[in-house]
């Protein structure tokens, strides 16, 4: 085998040495090991040629395999490349970086999303409420997916106690606001992605024009006043909405989108619960892989609806049980008389 490697070695010295280009000194070094292969096949192990280049035919064939296969994925590598341009070259070139395609080609090449796909991730601009156990995960796979801006509204300060289950946070962010720790998380995970936080509580007085500047939002708060805030507004303007909760094992989550003939937060769920009936996670408790799982699949269908793969969750409630393993899909459809987006009654005029 020394042999073997000191004639590549010899090959790629001389190459480069004369000039040779790379193409025909890997063809030099296939024909070496082609005769390596063939000296193996041909006589038997105790002969002096197989003796000289060492090992067996079965490891030279799978270390040739292996080569031809890093190839093959270097290729694929640059023909994924070549795809994502589009059909107007002035549109599409300086969109992603080098860097960007290899960082993005898993997504490249999958049928659903593509080139076209990742170039509308670039372009969307997604707002998501909350930095804490759902908007965690959620802020972290879309900076990782290539979102282009990411915006994320939370008034809160990173607390010893949330670090159970805010992986986005760290030990050293503590008493740091929410939103810059995500911030520089998101920016350490993904450059190429803006990120916009904005510290302070989301209220009416800023929630329209807030809005107004998003395509999506996801809604990962924590209290059922900021729930009905957001379906409020974000139905006002058409802004479509993946909201998911959770509590100790369980979690739910769908897109809330009546402008495209789904329902909205209120029609499924008319009022909020009194007061004791639905605690938070601090009086509750939560089991801190939950809000992994259910803010990485408020990612999932982020990514789904910003690229038009596959079928979102308009229409539906997926349930998920953590302590039984088990999931539920409910139908929910938009309730003719929501005060958010049913049609309003026609009374009729009377006439003194």
């Amino acid at each position: 085998m020394i042999f073997v490697l000191a004639a590549i070695a010899l090959i790629w010295s001389l190459g480069h040495l004369f000039d040779v280009p790379n193409r025909r000194r890997w063809v030099l070094i296939a024909l070496l090991f082609a005769v390596v292969l063939l000296t193996h096949a041909l006589f038997p192990p105790t002969h002096p040629l197989p003796q000289l280049f060492g090992g067996s035919f079965a490891a030279w064939a799978t270390l040739v395999g292996g080569l031809v296969l890093i190839a093959l994925y270097r290729e694929g590598l640059k023909r994924l490349r070549a795809r994502v341009v589009a059909k107007d070259p002035e549109e599409q070139v300086g969109s992603f970086t080098d860097t960007e395609l290899d960082r993005y080609a898993r997504h490249i090449v999958l049928r659903e999303i593509g080139g076209p796909g990742q170039k509308a991730l670039k372009d969307a601009k997604v707002l998501v409420i909350g930095a804490g156990g759902l908007g965690s995960p959620a802020l972290l796979y879309l900076a990782a997916a290539g979102v282009g801006t990411i915006g994320v509204i939370d008034d809160d300060v990173v607390d010893n106690s949330n670090l159970q289950r805010q992986v986005i946070h760290r030990d050293q962010d503590i008493d740091t606001p929410k939103v810059f720790s995500a911030e520089a998380a998101m920016k350490a995970q993904n450059p190429y992605v803006e990120v916009r936080p904005y510290n302070r509580r989301l209220a009416e007085d800023i929630a329209a024009e807030l809005f107004a500047d998003y395509d999506l939002i996801l809604e990962g708060s924590d209290n059922f006043e900021t729930r009905y805030l957001v379906n409020r507004i974000a139905a006002a303007q058409g802004v479509p909405v993946i909201g998911a909760a959770l509590t100790q094992w369980e979690g739910q989550i769908s897109l809330w989108d009546p402008a495209r003939g789904g329902p909205c937060y209120q029609c499924v769920f008319p009022e909020a619960p009194a007061a004791g009936l639905a605690p938070s996670c601090a009086e509750a408790g939560v089991v801190g892989p939950l809000p992994g799982v259910m803010g990485s699949m408020m990612a999932v269908e982020a990514v789904k609806h910003l690229s038009d793969a596959g079928e979102g969750l308009r229409g539906r409630l997926f349930i998920y049980d953590a302590l039984y393993g088990d999931t539920r899909m409910i139908k929910v459809k938009p309730r003719p008389d929501c005060p958010v987006c049913g049609t309003p009654l026609e009374h009729p005029q009377t006439h003194a």
